[in-house]
This record gives C-alpha cells, structure tokens and sequence, in this order.
C-alpha cells in the first residue's frame, strides 16, 4: 500500500511520504472525527427528538456504509500538507517573512497557527506572488470560516465564474484576470443560509 499511496501522493504533487501523509491523516481524524459510532450519543432525548422531527436521520452506520467524514478528513491533511510556513510563502513572493506576518495581521494573507508557527494555505499564492486580487477578496470573506471551508470554496468550480464556456473556480478566475469583486461577493455568502 505504501508504494502504491506515494505514487498517488506523487501524482499530485505532494512532497510527502507515505508515513507522514498516514500520520497527517491519523492527527486529522482525531481532530475532526468523534470517538463516538452513534451520532444521537451527543444529544439528550429532547435533542435526538427534535432533531428527528426536523428530519435528521441519527441512526449510526452500518457495516457496509462509507465513512462521509473520511473525505473531510483526507481534504483536511492534504491541505495542511501543501500550506507553506511563513518563510516559504516569503520565499515564493520575494519578501522578507516579516512582511508576511504583516499581511496576516492585516489579513491580506490567512493562515492558522500550527505546531512550528503560521501555516498559510497554498491557493493563496501563484507560483511566484500572492493571488491577483486576493486583498479584495480576503476583505468580504468571513473571518469565522474554517481554513478547510474557505480552500474548497476557492477551488471549487463556481458557476458564477466563467472562463470560457465552462465554471471556473475562484483561484482559476483570478490567476485568468477576472474582477476580484466578483468572487469577494461570492465569498461574502460563505457559511450563510442558502
């Protein structure tokens, strides 16, 4: 499986072992996961039966059902696996790192404190600067999101974000030269009701 689990990792572009994408994943899963098989186990009877009544279905899973937290928990180490530390994404942008921890506290750049200091994740940046317009966007999208939700809303294809005849996702948008406000706009939706 090893041999098998570094092609992949490879593949994508992630320098990483095996070993050490197993242990991310291993310390993301007990971040993000619950001990618990039986999702009513955190309620108390009123809850369990109001949340039935509202149509949410508390039975735990069976055998044969797929784990719908292993996706989160797999986008949840690969991205920490790609974000660079503060003096990588000084590196790439040609900066001292104190200008970058600058633009974190400015919030022109995010980032999560981690084990080693700042963490910033990866859709952030080109291969040789920040994202065009990223500023504009960083201003609307809301501060209470996690790091996780904000990286798959900027990867993710949005239909509102057209690159030719097909939905681009907001990153493709600005690295293509779209209207950073576009996408500030959508992000300002971020975490509200639909």
């Amino acid at each position: 499986m090893s041999a098998a689990l570094e092609t992949v990792l490879a593949r994508a572009g992630l320098k990483v072992t095996a070993n050490e994408f197993l242990t991310l994943v291993e310390d993301a899963a007990k971040k993000l996961t619950s001990p618990q098989v039986d999702p009513g186990a955190h309620f108390t009877e009123a809850e369990r039966l109001a949340l039935t009544e509202a149509g949410l279905d508390l039975t735990p899973l069976s055998e044969s059902e797929a784990d719908a937290r292993a996706r989160t928990v797999a986008e949840q180490a690969v991205l920490r696996d790609t974000a660079l530390s503060v003096n990588q994404a000084a590196d790439r942008v040609g900066v001292d790192s104190s200008r970058i921890r600058h633009r974190i506290s400015e919030r022109r750049l995010i980032g999560w404190k981690d084990r080693g200091g700042w963490r910033l994740p990866a859709w952030q940046f080109s291969d040789t600067d920040v994202l065009p317009g990223l500023d504009v966007v960083l201003a609307l999208m809301p501060v209470d999101q996690p790091a996780l939700v904000l990286a798959n809303f900027m990867t993710t294809p949005q239909e509102d974000l057209e690159i030719g005849d097909r939905p681009a996702s907001p990153r493709e948008w600005l690295l293509a030269g779209g209207d950073p406000q576009r996408v500030a706009e959508l992000a300002a939706t971020i975490g509200t009701p639909a």
